[in-house]
């Protein structure tokens, strides 16, 4: 039996109304997982943004009240200290402009000078890896100001063990430093900054000091070399060489 004009019509509607039923449907499914991924993207956004404070808390939680002697190996890893006669007191260069130091890593010599914790550089951070560290220009005003500096070399930043102790040191010094007296900042030196360290040492303790010297114009550079970290050389090296010895002691009381 033929369909009359008005019931194909009828079939033909309710086809177009069946389409844009199941349009309407996978607009809604389209949607509903375009806004579950607009929530997935932010959950890992403010995730990623709150993993390192929150993390450096419970790093600091953990190493709080800690004795830096205990980490880390024991000072017969370091070598002798080696002394160097030390310049570049107020030597500033423009920022930007790269020094090559004579020493891997430096102790002391020319370095920028800018404002806005970049030069010196703030206290706020005590760690740095080769994808955050500052320049050696800025960070050799911090050795002029008192700062020891730890740099570790690529073996210790391959080899989580000894790099989890280097940012056990960092995190010990940040959470029991109250008053800014541990004007410390542990950084890597990497092959692209100079010469390596002596043969199978990996660590390198620097300060400037004026202490070896009866007036400012008279300062030593000083360097200890450890075949891995120790808490308990750098706690020595630290009273031997406080911040207060280097030729302009201000250490970190003004860079927080």
């Amino acid at each position: 039996m033929a369909k009359t004009p008005k019931s194909a019509k009828s079939d033909r509607q309710k086809v177009i109304d069946d389409i844009r039923r199941s349009q309407r449907k996978s607009e809604k499914r389209q949607g509903r997982v375009i806004v579950i991924a607009c929530i997935v993207v932010a959950v890992l956004i403010i995730g990623a943004a709150a993993y390192n404070p929150v993390n450096s808390w419970f790093q600091r939680q953990k190493y709080k009240g800690k004795e830096l002697s205990e980490i880390g190996a024991s000072a017969t890893v370091c070598q002798d200290l080696v002394t160097r006669d030390a310049e570049g007191m107020q030597d500033h260069v423009d920022e930007g402009v790269q020094v090559d130091y004579e020493f891997a890593p430096p102790a002391f010599g020319q370095h920028w000078n800018v404002g806005g914790g970049v030069a010196p550089v703030s206290i706020d951070q005590r760690f740095y890896t080769a994808d955050n560290r500052p320049e050696l220009e800025a960070l050799v005003h911090n050795l002029e100001h008192g700062f020891t500096i730890l740099w570790y070399d690529d073996t210790v930043a391959d080899d989580a063990a000894m790099l989890a102790q280097v940012k056990g040191i960092a995190a010990t010094l940040d959470v029991n430093d109250t008053n800014n007296r541990y004007s410390f900042i542990a950084a890597p030196w990497t092959s692209e900054d100079g010469d390596s360290f002596p043969e199978g040492q990996h660590i390198a303790m620097s300060h400037w000091t004026a202490k070896g010297g009866e007036s400012k114009d008279e300062q030593l550079g000083i360097w200890q070399y450890c075949s891995e970290p120790s808490g308990e050389a750098l706690e020595q090296f630290m009273l031997d060489y406080p911040f207060t010895d280097a030729p302009e002691p201000i250490g970190g009381a003004n860079m927080g």
